[in-house]
């Protein structure tokens, strides 16, 4: 199974691509996808969307994995962060991948055990399950534990 991990932000959205068989995870790539600050919201909201459908189409991931954003005390935020995610969330959509969302704990809990660690402590734990990974960026690493929650999370789901 492919695992594309998508961690949406109007200004800086990570991905990744991962691959899973059986208990076996191997990283295929990451980034992030970095429209131009000076654009309009809905001229950056295209480029997230067609960022996300080039990597569906150069990478044909099975299943999409996304993070539920949490409201921020600032509902400016949290309306930005909802349209990044809508956006990504459509361009995988119109490829018919099943798209699969965790909320940030859950994220950090399959990662690490523990639903409040921190970034340093998903980062150890992601270069120990997928040394080949190196992310540049808070928002590709968060995107590969993203992919990777599915990936231990899938294999406990009942469907």
């Amino acid at each position: 199974m492919r695992i594309i991990g998508i961690d949406p932000g109007l200004l800086h959205t990570g991905w990744a691509i991962i691959d899973v068989a059986g208990s076996s995870r191997t990283y295929i790539a990451s980034g992030v996808i970095l429209p131009p600050v000076k654009l309009a919201t809905p001229e950056r909201l295209k480029l997230i969307f067609r960022g996300v459908a080039d990597l569906c189409e150069k990478f044909k991931p099975d299943v999409c994995s996304i993070e539920i954003i949490f409201v921020n005390q600032n509902p400016k935020t949290t309306l930005a962060l909802g349209q990044a995610r809508a956006a990504s969330i459509v361009a995988v959509g119109n490829f018919d991948i099943p798209v699969f969302e965790y909320e940030p704990n859950i994220i950090k809990k399959a990662l690490t055990g523990a639903g409040h660690a921190d970034k340093e402590q998903i980062y150890k734990m992601l270069k120990i399950l997928l040394p080949a990974a190196k992310p540049k960026t808070a928002d590709e690493s968060d995107a590969i534990a993203i992919a990777m929650t599915h990936a231990n999370m899938s294999s406990v789901m009942i469907r």
